[in-house]
């Protein structure tokens, strides 16, 4: 038996023979499930791993997570017990891997504000994170992304970084392979100062910030988003955790509304005519209007059928912008439902761009079919690729680059939304230039300023010098004046 196996069994004995001695604490018993994985010696591993082959350390570590998962709940949280919403708007998600092959658990700061959220319930929906990526990864390292562009103060908050750091410290044994901060604010380096204070030395160095056009480092371009300087256009859709096997393999799925529209569905939903629309979507263009603190856009749904009723799914290829309410349900044959989009906290209008749409879908079912959330979501996991779609682009209430492209769509004068898309493209590429190249103007002023400054000092330490220099040479002249004087009545005398 090796050296690691001896210490694991030593772990687990002294963890059942305190169980035996003392029983679990506050007299409740810890879950099965927990006790099963301290039979197993990869768990085990992890927490001799974290404290660097120390038992008793690793001991008091396991007996502390026992119960925290335990009084937690730790193991009988899913999607379907925390907050959905929270789950969805994007703030907080699994994406990728590092270049090391961990994924990647990102926070994209620029969405959340302290407060905003119940907290507990943010907790809730950050264990489910943790607790899907370890199994996703069979128990493999993550690594803490914090996408911190676009970021301010506000969007710094304290408390939950510190409880994302305890998690990793006190109840998740070996689970931080690094800590990726992308684009961190200057003004933020004080607060990150005394979040260092929170890490154990040894976790120190996983801190790596990075900007850009540095992130390659520990991401490899063809994972990292477009917004963070990369080449992959995902676009964050919550999957529950059963449809994963849907998408790449990797848990990820790129967002594309495709020009086509889907045969209709198979006879098991009735005859329905390929030429008959299921769903009315109005508005043509969605616009969004600033209603007191927020800011809103409404679609209209109507149920075309008089003998059906469809169950709609919205999606968004901006999900870090918009929250949906709500974004799938059902409708009886020939009602209306009115379904509210709000931009998320941090966005304003004017941050709409051309490639910011919404893909409405709809299906028929039978009147008679009583959906649950959970039948719901197996129903359009089975028969989404078969629905009629209906395709949305986005612009605010004074007009915006999208008014453009209605316009250019009506009038014909591209053909097929390929090309416009491609000119879109260009055009949001040309917006992000446009950013860049004023930001470098602002570094310009701002290096002018400092040069004119620098150059003004000079010159009044120059003038400061020529005057001194003035009296010095002046009263040089009187003395020289007094000593001939002197030396002249001297030669007299």
């Amino acid at each position: 038996m090796s050296e690691t196996s001896e210490r694991i069994a030593e772990l687990r004995e002294k963890f059942f023979e305190k169980l035996r001695e003392e029983g679990p604490p506050s007299g409740r018993d810890f879950h099965p499930a927990d006790i099963n994985r301290v039979k197993t010696d990869d768990w085990l591993k992890r927490f001799l791993d974290h404290h660097e082959n120390n038992v008793t350390e690793a001991l008091k570590m396991l007996w502390d997570t026992c119960e925290w998962r335990r009084d937690f709940g730790t193991n009988d949280i899913t999607e379907n017990n925390v907050r959905r919403d929270y789950l969805e708007d994007g703030v907080c998600f699994g994406y990728g891997k590092d270049i090391d092959g961990k994924k990647l658990f990102v926070i994209k700061s620029k969405l959340h504000t302290k407060g905003s959220r119940d907290f507990n319930e943010l907790q809730r929906c950050i264990v489910y994170w943790f607790e899907r990526l370890e199994r996703e990864g069979n128990g493999d390292q993550i690594s803490l992304f914090f996408d911190m562009i676009d970021s301010g103060i506000s969007n710094m908050d304290m408390e939950l970084t510190k409880y994302l750091i305890g998690l990793f410290k006190n109840y998740y044994p070996n689970f931080l392979n690094y800590i990726i901060i992308l684009e961190m604010p200057w003004v933020l380096n004080a607060a990150f100062n005394i979040i260092k204070t929170w890490l154990p030395a040894k976790a120190i160095p996983k801190i790596k910030n990075v900007k850009r056009n540095t992130l390659d480092n520990f991401v490899d371009p063809n994972d990292a988003l477009k917004c963070w300087g990369g080449n992959n256009d995902f676009a964050f859709i919550f999957l529950p955790e059963r449809q994963i096997g849907m998408s790449n393999g990797k848990g990820d799925k790129n967002v594309h509304f495709n020009s086509s529209t889907p045969d209709s569905p198979n006879s098991d939903f009735g005859d329905q005519s390929k030429r008959e629309k299921l769903l009315t979507v109005e508005p043509d263009i969605l616009i969004f209007k600033k209603i007191g603190s927020e800011i809103t856009g409404t679609i209209t749904l109507k149920n075309n059928t008089a003998d059906k009723s469809v169950s709609y799914k919205i999606k968004t290829t901006s999900p870090e912008k918009f929250k949906v309410r709500p974004c799938t349900g059902t409708l009886p044959y020939s009602e209306t439902t009115a379904v509210t989009i709000t931009m998320q906290p941090g966005y304003e209008t004017r941050n709409l761009l051309p490639n910011d749409k919404f893909l409405i879908m709809c299906l028929p079912i039978k009147n008679s079919q009583k959906f649950t959330n959970q039948e719901l979501v197996e129903f359009w996991k089975s028969y989404g690729s078969q629905a009629e779609q209906h395709r949305l682009m986005c612009k605010d209430a004074n007009g915006s680059s999208d008014g453009l492209k209605s316009i250019l769509v009506n009038s014909g004068a591209y053909g097929g939304d390929q090309s416009l898309n491609s000119l879109f493209s260009k055009i949001s590429r040309l917006e992000e230039h446009n950013t860049k190249i004023e930001n470098n103007l602002n570094s310009v002023k701002h290096f002018l300023f400092v040069s004119v400054t620098i150059i003004l000092l000079l010159l009044g330490c120059i003038v400061y010098l020529l005057t001194n220099n003035s009296e010095f040479n002046f009263k040089n002249l009187r003395l020289k004046n007094v000593t001939d004087s002197v030396l002249s009545y001297k030669e007299e005398f």
